[in-house]
């Protein structure tokens, strides 16, 4: 068998109107209304399904994700196939729409596959060849939320940090080798495997209910992501891509992800501010609302400035990928550098202004303090992205 090559097609044409004076001009960072529109609808069925709440409810019950808010949300309302172009079976949207997804996917920490399916999985397949039917079956399913997948990579791995590959391929294209910390690994039903063998770097399709596949849950900080180990034992795959094709595509998809992840941590840290003015608002100390004090206002106001910051730099992160700049690596490093650190901080200052009852287990802030801190060593660490911008920008470090 040869190899597959080819350059990999990671990223759609972003979905906005043109200005009707300047036809040609390039998209801005403000939410289209296409966007907005799509954010209500993602919003409801969130509040619908009860919000941060339920999450919380649902955690006693021991399950890693909700297949019925996934269902709705992925096949339903058809935000899988976003990523993934219209004659792939897909909507044909961009990274912004995406983006917007996980803004409200972050506000209400819910436990589905997003992430890890809808953006890591999908564009990974995107950069193999789409029209060869080993590519093009798992695609069309994950984009209509038949199927979940998941890259099998740690997820704290960066872009620009691609390890070698963990796991073997023999000849006959059996697998074996354990991969530690692959997110939502537990809910997925194919397996995106990279793999060193005959064809040296390979991206290998696996059945996560094949023969020779474990998929064993770890203790996760993060109650609504978990990581797993996968050890595969002789299990089938299937060669999606090899050598440099393979590589870009892998690579592509954690940049993607990573870039993305930041609408994510804006989401969470969104939350917490308004969650917190809501709070201090309405809870009084000598006769008026404790949010009238100055100090808290100013600690507010603080992490006001930091949010809307945090906003200008994902969305330049998902503009660039959807626009498919060259420029996408500095801003998706800029974005993972500025918004983890301002999700951890809301979400602390939540906690700590919301005094004794944000200590609780029975109200949620926790799990938006455990989301953030998770996601801060996601596809990445901040410092880990501060030295990829110093590189890109040809900073020398000192």
């Amino acid at each position: 068998m040869t190899a597959p090559n080819g350059a990999p097609g990671l990223t759609e044409p972003g979905l906005t109107e043109p200005s009707p004076a300047q036809p040609d001009a390039a998209p801005g960072l403000l939410y289209s209304e296409p966007e907005d529109d799509l954010r209500a609808a993602v919003r409801s069925l969130l509040t619908d399904r009860g919000g941060p709440a339920a999450v919380l409810a649902d955690l006693e019950s021991g399950r890693t994700h909700d297949t019925g808010l996934w269902r709705a949300l992925a096949t339903d309302m058809g935000t899988a196939g976003l990523l993934v172009p219209e004659k792939l079976g897909g909507q044909g949207a961009s990274a912004r729409e995406a983006a917007v997804v996980l803004e409200e996917l972050g506000r209400s920490v819910a436990p589905v596959p997003y992430l890890t399916s809808a953006v890591l999985a999908v564009t990974a397949l995107l950069g193999c060849e789409t029209d060869r039917p080993e590519v093009a079956a798992p695609l069309a399913a994950l984009a209509e939320g038949r199927s979940v997948g998941v890259l099998t990579v740690p997820l704290p791995t960066a872009p620009d940090a691609l390890p070698e590959p963990a796991v073997r391929a023999a000849a006959d294209g059996t697998l074996s080798g354990e991969v530690t910390g692959v997110a939502d690994a537990a809910a997925a039903d194919v397996l995106l495997v990279p793999a060193d063998g005959p064809y040296g770097y390979a991206l290998y399709a696996v059945d996560a209910t094949a023969d020779g596949v474990r998929v064993a849950p770890g203790v996760p900080l993060d109650l609504t992501r978990v990581p797993a180990r996968v050890t595969l034992d002789g299990a089938a795959g299937r060669l999606l891509a090899g050598q440099d094709t393979a590589r870009a595509a892998v690579t592509g998809a954690l940049l993607a992800g990573a870039g993305l992840l930041a609408s994510e941590q804006l989401g969470i840290a969104e939350w917490c501010l308004a969650e917190t003015v809501r709070h201090t608002a309405g809870r009084t100390q000598f006769g008026r609302p404790v949010g009238s004090f100055q100090a808290l206002k100013h600690r507010m106001a603080a992490l006001w400035l930091d949010v809307a910051s945090a906003r200008a730099a994902a969305r330049n992160a998902a503009d660039a990928l959807a626009t498919g700049s060259p420029d996408a690596p500095v801003a998706v490093a800029v974005a993972q550098a500025y918004c983890a650190p301002v999700a951890v901080r809301a979400a602390e200052e939540c906690i700590q202004l919301h005094g004794g009852i944000g200590m609780t287990w029975e109200h949620p802030a926790h799990l938006f303090l455990k989301r953030a801190k998770a996601d801060e060593i996601a596809l990445g660490t901040p410092g880990r992205h501060r030295a990829a911008l110093a590189q890109l920008v040809d900073i020398p470090a000192p």
